[in-house]
């Protein structure tokens, strides 16, 4: 007959064998899991119910317009004008070289694709995921990017006599080539410079730390539409005469200004993330500070806020429309620009530039979104890994 004791030190034990209990699931049917998703409260129940009535009350009307009731051929435009007439996608088409690349001439497009599939490539190689281990063809994909590359397109874009490729102002360059350059400024600039902002805010150096602490705290405290003023008109005036600064490199530098500031408190948050005995244990193998900051501190930083990485890059791409502000056309401005064509003066021809341009950030921010959960995935993954 089992029974019950008391062990030494108030401990209490039971001689009882414990019952046999089935094996826990592996995993819910997805019924359930849709349910404790979507119905697992009475809130969230009445909430799922709302949602669910406003799509279907909107979808209807949206697909009319988009699809069933679009205009998809439209030669000379007269068909968009028709009385109910849904989404002229003829308008799109036929502006759409236009709002790829703007107004740069039309003989040397060709340097535009050239430059643009090249960096795709490359971008590709470099975020193509792969199996755990080391990558040695990783550090060259990132050097061919971030240094032979932007010279590479600098030559395209602009042109150089030398190698037979005629100059091609800035002023001619826009729409969606000249947005993706903008982004791409911003993103490579703003890494490297907001890392060393955060390190210097975080410097034991009291002149470093101010002159890192009042730059980010003036740069966040002021809009962007601000500091792009202040870049286009203000910059020419701490420079010599002598010197001149092209039109959009004023932008580009404003841009990456600013997304460095808020670049630099998002890495500033992963450098307080990582425990205090990383940086002891670096020491105690006789890492310098630079070799600990580089092999030990900041990998495990940036991997604590990649999310804050990913969320600052697709603000920042968003955020590319307002150089239109100072006269530069991007994507948005191509678009605006285009609506006023009187060939083109349709009721709807508005409303599809701006569903157009919608659905191009929106393609470009999801998929953004969804590689920087993939490689949280693939993180956790390796991290589960290395515990077990």
């Amino acid at each position: 007959m089992a029974s019950n004791s008391i062990a030494p030190g108030g401990t209490y034990l039971s001689h009882k064998n414990a019952p046999v209990l089935p094996p826990p699931k592996q995993k819910d049917a997805w019924w359930e899991r849709l349910r404790r998703s979507f119905f697992g409260t009475p809130l969230s129940a009445f909430l799922t119910l709302l949602s669910s009535g406003l799509i279907l009350w909107l979808t209807p009307d949206l697909l009319r317009f988009v699809l069933f009731d679009a205009v998809w051929n439209a030669p000379d435009g007269e068909a968009c004008r028709v009385p109910g007439a849904g989404a002229c996608w003829a308008f799109v088409w036929h502006k759409l070289p236009y709002f790829i690349f703007g107004s740069y001439p039309e003989h040397e497009r060709w340097r535009v694709v050239v430059t643009l599939v090249l960096g795709a490539l490359l971008l590709a190689w470099l975020l193509w995921p792969q199996k755990m281990g080391k990558h040695p063809d990783k550090p060259f994909a990132a050097a061919l990017l971030f240094l032979v590359y932007p010279l590479v397109a600098l030559v395209l874009l602009l042109g150089a006599p030398i190698f037979g490729l005629p100059m091609v102002d800035t002023d001619l360059w826009g729409g969606i080539f000249l947005s993706l350059v903008v982004a791409g400024v911003g993103i490579v600039v703003s890494m490297p410079l907001g890392i060393i902002l955060a390190l210097g805010r975080r410097s034991s150096l009291p002149v470093i730390a101010l002159a890192s602490t009042s730059f980010i705290e003036f740069v966040r405290g002021v809009p962007m539409i601000t500091v792009l003023f202040m870049a286009n008109f203000m910059l020419p005036l701490f420079l010599p005469e002598t010197v001149h600064i092209d039109r959009l490199s004023r932008p580009l530098v404003g841009v990456a200004l600013f997304a460095s500031a808020y670049m630099a408190e998002v890495v500033r948050g992963g450098l307080q993330a990582v425990p205090k005995g990383q940086y002891e244990g670096s020491a105690a193998l006789g890492f310098t500070t630079w070799q600990s900051l580089r092999l030990v501190i900041l990998p495990q930083a940036i991997v604590h806020v990649i999310p804050g990485i990913v969320n600052t890059f697709i603000g920042l791409f968003k955020d590319t429309t307002l150089v239109a502000i100072v006269g530069i056309f991007d994507f948005l401005r191509t678009v605006e620009t285009a609506r006023l064509d009187p060939v083109w003066a349709g009721p709807t021809i508005s409303a599809t530039g701006y569903l157009f341009a919608a659905l191009f950030y929106g393609t470009i921010c999801f998929g953004m979104s969804r590689y920087s959960i993939g490689i949280e995935r693939r993180l956790a993954e390796r991290k589960k890994g290395r515990v077990a």
